[in-house]
């Protein structure tokens, strides 16, 4: 059987802030033998500008997904964020695509696509999940990441309290309405807390950011982690936190 050729959508926010995030991707997909590729003309989806208000410059990004993404076998995301914004609105901005019908969000393409649960991961802490808005109530990626975090080797996974309150962040919607957005990360932010959890975990990036700066100006010790780089760790290769 020949091995699945997978394109990484590594996402703007991964790709400039968090690479290391996009780096345990295709370690994590290389040992479960797909055959990964990072095409270098890939840019931002689009879904701040669609989110904006503007769709018009959305478009044409969304044809650029397309077209770079066209021959792959699948292509995935570390972002039910941007996962759902190519699966959900690119088809209505540029029509539809095999691009975007096999865009998958890294969860639901381990479980749903691949089959597995156990990918042979090790990570001794103690572990709470958020699941991100967009994962949850547009993909509906639902347990999917519950249930790979459960298999991990080590790991003390914790019921974050009151978890499908968003964290506040949505993007613009932080910018725009700081005050109500902050009075969520506060909300996100004790229930947090509440677990003791060591990390939190996420499949955005972008909701890792906001309540990780959040916990981390209250010097509350917890770190963010996204759940490829949870997955990604071995007892060979085991994830080590950065020196603050």
């Amino acid at each position: 059987m020949s091995r699945p050729r997978v394109a990484l959508f590594a996402t703007c926010l991964t790709d400039t802030l968090y690479p290391d995030t996009a780096k345990a991707m295709l370690r994590l997909l290389e040992r479960l033998g797909c055959e990964v590729d990072f095409p270098q003309e890939q840019t931002c989806c689009g879904q701040l500008h669609f989110n904006t208000g503007y769709p018009g410059y959305a478009r044409p990004l969304a044809r650029d997904y397309a077209r770079i993404f066209d021959g792959y076998d699948y292509v995935v995301a570390p972002s039910g964020s941007c996962g759902g914004m190519v699966r959900e609105i690119h088809p209505g901005l540029c029509g539809p695509s095999l691009a975007v019908e096999r865009t998958y969000e890294l969860s639901e393409f381990l479980v749903d696509v691949l089959g597995v649960e156990d990918v042979g991961a090790y990570f001794p802490y103690r572990v709470t999940y958020h699941p991100t808005c967009h994962s949850l109530r547009m993909l509906g990626v639902g347990e999917k990441p519950l249930r790979l975090l459960r298999a991990v080797t080590g790991l003390e996974l914790v019921e974050l309290p009151q978890a499908e309150q968003c964290c506040g962040f949505g993007g613009t919607f932080a910018l725009k309405n700081a005050e109500t957005s902050t009075a969520m990360l506060a909300d996100k932010m004790r229930s947090v807390q509440d677990t003791a959890a060591q990390v939190l975990t996420a499949g955005d990036n972008s909701c890792l950011m906001h309540i990780g700066g959040g916990l981390s100006r209250l010097r509350t010790g917890v770190r963010t982690v996204h759940l490829a780089e949870i997955l990604a760790s071995t007892k060979e290769e085991p994830w080590a936190p950065a020196t603050p």
